[in-house]
């Protein structure tokens, strides 16, 4: 829904951001500002900087950083409008109803209750797992050496072994049989009528990213088949786009995420201490779940079980991860079959030990495929490197398949310029890429000249943040028009009227972007390091020489306008008056 500006605005001056940023982050204030280490990399020393007077967080090693809303839409993947709400729901601000229409009201309405029932069963479970119908389940996962602390975080629960035991409770606390089937915790037919979908089973609650309850998995107690059963896709519950265990895994402080076949070896790194640990939901690996870890993480661990089946698994997931810009790496977790017996059989420094050491996924592809040929006769050795070369042309990018042609040759004795000439003649007979001809020494790549139009009017933007006495010295010269960047245009309108009234606010200015990349690029002009200069005459040379800049930039871009433009024609007048003044003009800071 969308929130007036002069409710947002209300919204973030009751939400102190050292306030709400400490419920999150361990911060200390050092100065003027608070440091902590950054939630949203891993790192050792706290580059994470929370600024109270501007109201404001950055992070000098990664980048991240925005306002209060920012932070919220970061950390608990919230859209604006979620932050917004969450925000004003802690600030005690009392937002205006969406207005919905029928249609979508109904359809909100029937997601809030199916994530009411959810709840309430997870509860149930929860409770029943406790007491003496549990007993079973509890003697299960304690042999399966799981601490209480480790099945209260993950809610584990217990479906008794009664066939209506939740549906009657759930009808007890007011939800209607059709609720309870859409949900999937209940069916009905005509011999046994109304009954449970989950009995006799540990349950694993599923939650979303937000820690809401979507379904169930359940493990059964015996021999029954199936041995695992989940809740069937609903209007909550999309198999092909969650994550077992993300809920935690994406707040993890590694710089990856392990991704594994099932619950209990989610749960078993989680309590060896790898929290970053989550698990596809019974279903094979999709291009949804990719691009969800993709907002985390830029790689990911496979850790599938070692068997046949647990093989073919991650070179599929391999080929998803790739297509998803995800850097892929497999563990190799031999001679035991899946994290959990490893953990449980070497312990944790071991498991680390193999995370250290996890393959290259290109490597563990080329290892799995070398188990088709005999590289002992000289015609299968033949093709094997052919298949090398095949999957070689698969990288689009020049320098990457380089730099794979390199590696691949020294570890298979192959012989660079062979291989080379192998993957060039396979590049030609298939259409891919030619390999790119290796750049001469002593030739540098230019600078990208956008970048050189962008890197003045940001520095101007943080000067004027700054030091907003230099405003009054230059506004004669430059108007927000000159920024012929969108983002920093807009900047510079809030700014430049900020300024002119005496109060600026870098927060409030950042509140002006929904996306979460242009907030965060927002966030990089208030807290951009300016060089140091030794004395006011350096200083008034490069206050003067970044205002020429902008203003040469602007006067570019509005003289290859179209003659007819009014606009522009007048920004080209006045921009060439302005440029011929300021080349006879020292702009003096006293």
């Amino acid at each position: 829904m969308y929130y007036p500006d002069e409710l947002i605005e209300e919204v973030r001056m009751k939400s102190d951001i050292v306030d709400v940023i400490s419920g999150y982050v361990k911060i200390q204030k050092k100065g003027s500002n608070h440091f902590g280490l950054c939630p949203f990399h891993n790192e050792k020393s706290p580059s994470f900087s929370v600024s109270q007077s501007k109201q404001m967080y950055y992070c000098f090693g990664c980048g991240a950083g925005g306002n209060v809303f920012t932070f919220i839409m970061e950390y608990e993947n919230y859209s604006f409008q979620e932050a917004v709400k969450f925000l004003a729901d802690r600030a005690g601000v009392n937002l205006p109803e969406a207005e919905y229409n029928e249609e979508t009201r109904k359809r909100e309405g029937r997601r809030a209750r199916l994530l009411e029932v959810n709840k309430e069963a997870a509860k149930y479970f929860f409770y029943q797992l406790r007491g003496e119908s549990g007993k079973g389940g509890l003697a299960y996962l304690s042999g399966r050496e799981l601490s209480r602390e480790t099945i209260r975080k993950f809610g584990l629960g217990f479906s008794n072994v009664s066939s209506d035991d939740l549906t009657r409770y759930l009808k007890s606390k007011g939800y209607e049989d059709k609720l309870i089937i859409e949900a999937g915790l209940a069916s009905f037919d005509e011999k046994y009528g109304m009954h449970d979908k989950f009995w006799n089973r540990v349950m694993f609650p599923i939650q979303d990213i937000n820690h809401r309850v979507i379904g169930f998995g359940g493990r059964v107690m015996g021999e029954a088949k199936p041995k695992y059963l989940n809740s069937p896709e609903t209007m909550i519950f999309d198999k092909s786009r969650n994550l077992y265990g993300l809920n935690f895994a994406r707040t993890s402080r590694a710089d990856n995420i392990i991704l594994c076949e099932g619950y209990m070896d989610v749960i078993a790194m989680h309590q060896a201490g790898f929290s970053q640990a989550a698990a596809s939901l019974g279903t094979a690996f999709t291009s949804g779940q990719a691009s969800l870890l993709k907002r985390y993480t830029q790689e990911v661990i496979l850790a599938y079980d070692s068997d046949g089946a647990g093989v073919a698994a991650a070179l599929r997931a391999i080929g998803i991860l790739k297509e998803a810009g995800l850097t892929g790496k497999v563990l190799s977790l031999e001679p035991y079959k899946d994290p959990d017996e490893f953990i449980k059989n070497k312990g944790q420094e071991a498991f680390q030990e193999r995370i250290a050491k996890a393959e290259n996924s290109f490597f563990f592809e080329l290892r799995m495929l070398e188990r088709d040929f005999d590289l002992n006769d000289p015609e299968s050795k033949t093709r094997f490197h052919r298949e090398i070369a095949r999957k070689l042309c698969g990288f689009g990018e020049e320098v990457e398949r380089e730099n794979y042609i390199e590696a691949v040759a020294q570890k298979y004795h192959i012989g660079f310029d062979n291989l080379r000439k192998l993957v060039l003649s396979c590049a030609a007979r298939n259409g891919a890429a030619s390999p790119a001809a290796k750049p001469k020494s002593g030739i540098r790549k230019k600078k990208d000249p956008e970048e050189n139009k962008k890197k003045p009017q940001k520095l101007l933007l943080t000067w004027l943040v700054e030091e907003p006495y230099i405003y009054q010295k230059i506004k004669k010269y430059i108007s927000p028009r000159d920024f012929t960047e969108d983002l920093y245009k807009k900047i510079a309108e809030k700014l430049f009227a900020d300024l002119e009234s005496g109060t600026v606010s870098p927060a409030a200015i950042i509140s002006l972007f929904a996306d979460e990349e242009q907030q965060r690029e927002a966030a990089s002009v208030f807290n951009t390091k300016l060089a140091p200069l030794s004395n006011r005459t350096e200083q008034e040379k490069a206050i003067h020489d970044i205002v020429v800049s902008v203003k040469r930039n602007s006067f570019e871009y509005f003289s290859s306008q179209p003659a007819a433009d009014v606009l522009a024609l007048n920004q080209v007048i006045e921009g060439k008056k302005a440029l011929e003044e300021l080349s006879k003009t020292h702009i003096s800071l006293d």
